[in-house]
């Protein structure tokens, strides 16, 4: 009998050691907490599909003016999308388990610092022409190194730019420092909504059914990945990049060195974020005044991301948001579709159909 007797004040020690450790661990959050937190997630979720999305039509505009011809996601980079970033991110899995986790995180910083500056150079560049006063004039400037001579000459460098894309780029330049040194959440929140915002505008998709096929393979991937095996969230919490949007549970606790985040992937916003660019397309392509396939797509892309946050904090569990976001992204348009008796004009469309007789109706009214 001595023995148990010995045990049992041993066993309640350590197991108060493991709560206390456990409690410390984690910052302390309060209800208005996490609900800020997932509040400012949404909003920071929703303005880069919002704007991207206007963005992404302004700059189809500017290419069809320019003749150029875009690069469009195809049928068969849809289907093949799923099993690349499943290996890509099997791949950092590994790297993970087997590496040093600062030194793919210094090599993956380094990288993404190089590519949040310009993203966040080209988000600014508007608003800066807007902030400067007239006074300060917008020098242009031309890059141009070539190879050769003649009819063989070939351009190594073609760079047009001007006095206020070299202040866009000397303000996130000192974005990216800081983000260097601190690492600090709302850094990242920059660079990870500027990377948001320059995708929904800079990657199309053609038509709907690419965007079907996109859609319906991501979302059997995020619900692998995440409910299969524990890889998604394992990379999620070990990649040290601003490919996630974060905010803390602990704000009104510890105020800016708060450190309990939750998180949402930028890949829940650009996927989805490119189809709905897609449909406000389409709403501008029927000349009608409205933009009705856009804001019923948004909404419901609203109403899945609550239903997303809302499951996950009840089941205390990582949530594929794919797989609530998906079939809202679907069925609103479809189902509108059908009612409206749009539907064949909704899987007949194409960006570069359309802006193809686009300028041939431009072409007639000036000939005319």
């Amino acid at each position: 009998m001595a023995e148990p007797l010995t045990e049992i004040p041993l066993n309640i020690e350590e197991t108060v050691q493991d709560a206390v450790k456990n409690a410390t661990d984690k910052a302390p959050t309060s209800i208005e907490g996490i609900a800020i937190a997932y509040l400012s997630l949404v909003v920071m979720a929703v303005l880069p599909i919002f704007f991207g999305s206007f963005r992404s039509v302004k700059y189809l505009k500017e290419q069809r003016e320019s003749g150029e011809r875009h690069e469009t996601m195809s049928n068969k980079d849809a289907l093949m999308f799923p099993v690349i970033a499943s290996c890509a991110l099997f791949t950092l899995y590994i790297f993970f388990q087997f590496f040093s986790k600062e030194y793919i995180n210094l090599l993956l910083t380094g990288y993404f610092f190089f590519l949040g500056v310009l993203a966040l150079s080209h988000l600014l560049s508007p608003i800066i022409a807007l902030v400067v006063p007239a006074s300060i004039p917008n020098m242009p400037y031309h890059v141009h190194f070539t190879r050769g001579e003649g009819d063989a000459r070939t351009d190594i460098i073609n760079y047009k730019f001007t006095s206020y894309d070299v202040i866009c780029l000397l303000i996130s330049l000192c974005l990216g420092a800081w983000y260097l040194l601190k690492k600090h959440w709302i850094a990242n929140n920059l660079f990870g909504i500027a990377f948001a915002i320059n995708g929904v505008e800079l990657l199309h998709l053609n038509n709907v059914v690419t965007g079907c096929i996109l859609l319906c393979g991501l979302f059997l991937y995020d619900i692998f990945w995440v409910f299969g095996t524990n890889v998604m969230v394992t990379v999620a919490k070990s990649f040290e990049a601003p490919i996630k949007l974060v905010f803390p549970q602990d704000l009104l606790v510890n105020g800016l060195s708060a450190s309990n985040f939750a998180m949402l992937g930028l890949g829940d916003i650009v996927v989805p974020g490119i189809f709905i660019a897609l449909l406000l397309r389409f709403d501008k392509s029927l000349r009608r005044g409205s933009e009705l396939y856009f804001r019923a797509t948004f909404l419901a892309y609203v109403c899945g991301l609550l239903a997303t946050i809302l499951v996950m904090h009840v089941w205390r569990h990582a949530q594929p948001a794919l797989l609530y976001l998906v079939p809202a992204c679907l069925a609103t348009p479809l189902t509108l579709a059908l009612l409206k008796g749009d539907i064949n004009a909704l899987f007949n469309y194409e960006d570069q159909k359309a802006a193809t007789e686009t300028a041939e109706v431009d072409t007639v009214k000036k000939t005319e």
